[in-house]
């Protein structure tokens, strides 16, 4: 019979500590726990801070000029342009056959949306801005909602909820809890308002690379999914959507890129990069 392969491995040489023996702890008891590698350094946490720092500017910079009339294009201007500027890259460049430097994600588009000319917003739009920045070789991932002019109390409301639903997530990720703990906060609070948590999606560990363990689901049980520890670092970023969960890609998306809620209702999201602490998390991107 051939033996599970342990994931954590204490430092040779080192003396077991008190973080080897909790994670031991719950692997013994067949929890999935994470890999060194995924437990970052004072170092590499600060790199990504400053990563972070980018990009909650390039979300700043998109605040301060989006409006009614303009093109998606434009923002994607605006995004690299600041990214650029400031010494970083944009993560989404090129990424797997992406074409541009942002996610431009419209009404019923739920993430991953392409930047084109032709889409203008109009008036009562609610657009979610997705950027990620690479700086000195270090990831931070973050998005926002944005509602264009005035729009209706039903879009707002579902903008409101999805941010509660981020913020609650937030909340429920604490040292030595489980992913589960996560989704389960998420899901309960989407419910009240018969909203649809996004399943085909999930937020992910991030900083050394742009996608990286654990996956980050929204929904589901306490106590399932990988073991949180401190050093972590991991996106939090709940798609809510007015109707139904499922989605679809679009198909007259050339890339094949752009993901549509499956009965064209609005969908909602807000992501944050997170370290983990030993009190719970702390926010990287502002």
């Amino acid at each position: 019979m051939q033996l599970k392969k342990k994931r954590w491995h204490c430092l040779s040489g080192q003396p077991i500590t008190e973080l080897d023996k909790q994670v031991m702890y719950w692997e013994n008891k067949g929890k999935l726990v994470p890999t060194r590698d995924l437990i970052k350094t004072p170092e590499q946490i600060e790199g990504i801070r400053k990563a972070g720092i980018v990009n909650t500017g390039v979300l700043d910079e998109v605040a301060a000029h989006i409006h009614p009339g303009m093109n998606t294009l434009e923002i994607d201007k605006i995004c690299y342009d600041y990214c650029t500027s400031h010494g970083a890259t944009p993560a989404c460049l090129n990424y797997e056959g992406f074409p541009k430097s942002v996610c431009t994600s419209i009404n019923e588009v739920v993430c991953h949306g392409i930047p084109k000319e032709t889409d203008i917003l109009q008036e009562g739009d609610i657009v979610n801005v997705d950027f990620t920045t690479i700086l000195d070789g270090y990831y931070a991932d973050a998005s926002r909602m944005f509602i264009i002019g005035k729009t209706t109390p039903e879009k707002e409301q579902l903008v409101r909820v999805a941010k509660e639903c981020l913020e609650i997530g937030a909340e429920a990720a604490k040292p030595f809890c489980f992913v589960g703990d996560i989704g389960h906060a998420i899901q309960k609070h989407a419910d009240k308002y018969h909203y649809g948590i996004v399943r085909d999606l999930c937020g992910h560990g991030v900083g050394m690379k742009f996608h990286e363990e654990p996956d980050i689901v929204h929904y589901g049980h306490r106590g399932t999914g990988m073991l949180l520890v401190p050093g972590m670092v991991f996106t939090i970023e709940p798609m809510v959507n007015m109707g139904t969960w499922k989605v679809f890609i679009d198909a007259e998306d050339e890339y094949g890129w752009e993901v549509i809620t499956g009965d064209e209702k609005p969908s909602a999201q807000w992501e944050h990069t997170f370290v983990m602490t030993e009190h719970g998390v702390e926010i990287l991107t502002y």
